[in-house]
């Protein structure tokens, strides 16, 4: 698995195939899920250790606004940076950003 945490990339995605999808399945909406990809200790995982395809990116972040470590898979198309699901954390992703948390502390 690739992990690393980078500067401005997919800080804010376009929502507007998924947005709503998300919102109704998992009670994530774009703007929690945009909070935490600005999270500036987030964690990237490019391609995402889910993805069938390897070209989605799983990005886990803190929300202020929903007070919870978020995923968030994004997919880059066209040029376009689209946002595809989001919803809370589970345990493994939890201790990935735990993790680089430590690591950065260290440093």
């Amino acid at each position: 698995m690739k992990c690393i945490t980078i500067g401005a990339v997919f800080e804010r995605v376009n929502w507007s195939k998924r947005g709503a999808y998300m919102e109704a399945r998992h009670g994530i909406t774009p703007r929690i899920a945009n909070d935490a990809l600005a999270d500036p200790n987030r964690v990237v995982i490019d391609p995402d250790y889910n993805s069938s395809t390897g070209l989605s990116v799983r990005i886990i972040g803190f929300s202020t606004i929903a007070g919870e470590i978020v995923t968030v898979i994004v997919l880059e198309h066209d040029g376009v940076e689209y946002g595809v699901n989001g919803w809370l954390a589970n345990d493994k992703d939890r201790r990935l950003y735990r993790e680089a948390g430590a690591d950065e502390q260290k440093d």
